[in-house]
């Protein structure tokens, strides 16, 4: 008998939906075709130039050139210290803290940390790509709360409860959202927190768009709003969003000591230190000031606001207004089973397909978070390539027979 020559725990990933998506669009737009892409959650703006200054020195620094502390630069984990007290309340120390190959590894290693093959996470539907590939590899099981756009995808206390079990360890919480760019209050943040404490569960908190809300929306950490969530949580956070630097890759890990010391331990043999040039970047964006931040917040604000609006004209589209992240979540259902130029999706998948070939536009479907029936359109494009690509799915989706 032949064995299987790729193992079957790796064989169970599947490839990142949204990347996916992103790379049949560039792919097309190489071969000539006008494809316009909501697919991909990245910023427009180039890296501010002070960080690009920042890494240009570092690369003739030979202390750069060599092996450093595989957690990380110390004077970048003090300062990641910092940024967290400046921005979210939440005192932590250096030795709480471990610089990760970008948001992604940090995810990854907290899952592994934390999770024994059975112990159960609650993920909040819909959720992003990553996190039910980075539970399934540290063995967990993912228990899905699912929302729709009745709450603005906002889950509740009791949805919680409901699915709480006796091998529940760990609450995912994440605000702002992505998919759905949704933001909990401070009082919701409050109340879910101390639910967690209530029941001796751990909670892993992803704030990686904490800049990133609009009008009367706040961010609240749980980790600030709860402190008697003690040394039960940990945060993950980077500079790829709200410093415009998904390329640079440089995320980090926040929690109790030994929870950290056990992540660097599996991180030395996984990576070792994470770029000392990209550290040296994110030094200089987590030290400066924050004004290059708001001008892109108030670009994706007018954005939000102009995507949200052409969205919600379009018959059997209802799109919820997004108060954080940069994402419109809407839903298509009403159009499933439609015909469009005599074919007729039954799933979002299908129509998203339909779309990218017969309109050039991309968008994700909601299978890919969880939640079939919706698409996720990134407005962190350029406003001409916005309003243009949403007229083109206004024009085609009104074609539905």
């Amino acid at each position: 008998m032949t064995r299987p020559r790729i193992s079957a725990r790796i064989s169970a990933i599947s490839e990142s939906a949204t990347l996916a998506v992103d790379a049949k669009a560039k792919a097309m737009k190489a071969a000539g075709r006008p494809v316009i892409g909501f697919g991909a959650g990245e910023p427009d703006f180039a890296t501010p130039g002070y960080i690009v200054e920042a890494a240009v020195e570092a690369c003739r620094n030979p202390r750069f050139h060599k092996y450093t502390p595989a957690g990380g630069l110390p004077e970048l984990k003090q300062a990641v210290a910092d940024k967290t007290l400046r921005d979210s309340g939440y005192r932590v120390d250096a030795a709480q803290v471990l610089i990760t190959n970008g948001g992604k590894q940090a995810v990854y290693e907290a899952f592994a940390t934390l999770l024994d093959p059975g112990d159960e996470v609650l993920v909040v539907a819909p959720y992003w790509t990553t996190y039910p590939e980075a539970i399934k590899l540290a063995g967990g099981v993912q228990v899905d709360v699912v929302t729709d756009e009745t709450t603005g995808y906002l889950a509740s206390v009791e949805q919680l409860e409901a699915a709480r079990t006796d091998r529940t360890k760990v609450l995912l919480f994440v605000s702002p959202s992505n998919p759905t760019g949704a933001v909990y209050t401070p009082e919701q943040v409050a109340e879910i927190g101390r639910w967690a404490v209530e029941h001796d569960l751990w909670v892993v908190t992803d704030e990686i768009y904490e800049h990133l809300t609009y009008g009367d929306a706040t961010f609240a950490s749980i980790a600030t709003a709860v402190p008697e969530l003690g040394d039960k949580v940990v945060v993950l956070n980077g500079v790829a969003k709200t410093y415009a630097m998904t390329g640079w890759r440089v995320g980090w890990l926040i929690g109790p000591k030994d929870v950290v010391k056990a992540a660097s331990n599996l991180q030395s043999h996984a990576t070792s230190n994470v770029s000392n040039v990209a550290q040296a970047a994110a030094l200089a964006a987590v030290t400066g000031d924050l004004s290059a931040v708001a001008e892109m917040r108030d670009a994706f604000d007018r954005r939000r606001r102009t995507m949200v609006r052409m969205l919600n004209e379009i018959p059997g589209v209802l799109c919820p207004e997004p108060l954080g992240a940069f994402y419109a979540y809407p839903s298509v259902k009403a159009l499933l089973g439609k015909e469009f130029g005599g074919r007729r999706p039954a799933t979002s998948a299908e129509l998203a397909e339909i779309i990218l070939e017969e309109a050039e536009v991309a968008v994700v479907p909601g299978e890919a978070f969880g939640t079939p029936g919706y698409f996720r359109l990134s407005y962190a494009l350029g406003d001409d390539d916005l309003t243009e690509g949403v007229g083109r799915l206004a024009k085609f989706l009104g074609q539905a027979g």
